[in-house]
């Protein structure tokens, strides 16, 4: 079952990837679409791994989704500041919250390379149905670099809901981070996936919102 789920979010996020190409036309929604095209990935990857079967074409496959997930995730950061700056949040365009949130970007990004890619070993897994490529050791709780890009996107929804009334956003991160943080016995291993592509429709819907507003601040 879990394979046609895998595909069913592969599918949400080539729709609301197509979705953003015909509403974007500012910074902070191609930045997202990094993130949506890295899921499309990941998810795909995983619905049609038993096709594919065990061996080097899937492994090298699953080595892809873990080097996307480090580079493409983090940029969350960086559309944080960018929606921000759109929707015209005075504290954006002040040069240390931008040097803030471009510093946390790079340090993510690192840090996952270091904990998470550096030395990867990967095993062949098999779980509800999924055939896939998965790390030998796994380190207990939530990645450190998921942890920095889930306090940038807060401090986003937080400034949107109390500025501009606009609480999509925050509702999508809490619901992101209780996600992670709590463990569900359902049957199934895509649990944590529904909650990312709940986050990311917040994250699309809140960029629709905005990127048609125009800012008039600079850097301070």
């Amino acid at each position: 079952m879990d394979p046609l789920i895998f595909g069913l979010f592969a599918v949400a996020y080539i729709a609301s990837l197509i979705l953003g190409f015909k509403k974007h036309s500012k910074t902070a929604s191609a930045i997202l679409f990094l993130t949506i095209i890295g899921l499309i990935y990941d998810n795909g990857v995983l619905a049609i791994g038993h096709l594919i079967g065990e061996g080097t074409l899937l492994e090298n496959l699953n080595l892809g989704r873990f080097w996307i997930h480090a580079l493409f995730t983090p940029t969350l950061l960086l559309f944080s500041l960018f929606i921000l700056r759109e929707a015209g949040i005075h504290i954006a365009f002040k040069t240390w919250f931008v040097v803030s949130f471009v510093v946390l970007w790079i340090v993510a990004t690192i840090v996952e390379i270091i904990v998470e890619i550096r030395g990867l070993e990967l095993t062949v897994q098999e779980s509800y149905g999924v055939l896939s490529y998965a790390a030998v050791e796994t380190a207990s709780g939530p990645p450190p670099m998921i942890l920095i890009v889930l306090i940038g996107l807060l401090i986003a929804g937080i400034l949107l809901a109390w500025k501009k009334k606009w609480w999509w956003m925050l509702v999508g991160t809490i619901t992101m981070t209780i996600g992670s943080a709590v463990p569900f016995n359902i049957g199934s291993d895509a649990a944590t996936n529904a909650f990312e592509l709940f986050l990311i429709i917040t994250l699309l819907w809140t960029a629709i919102r905005f990127s048609k507003q125009k800012s008039t601040y600079y850097l301070e």
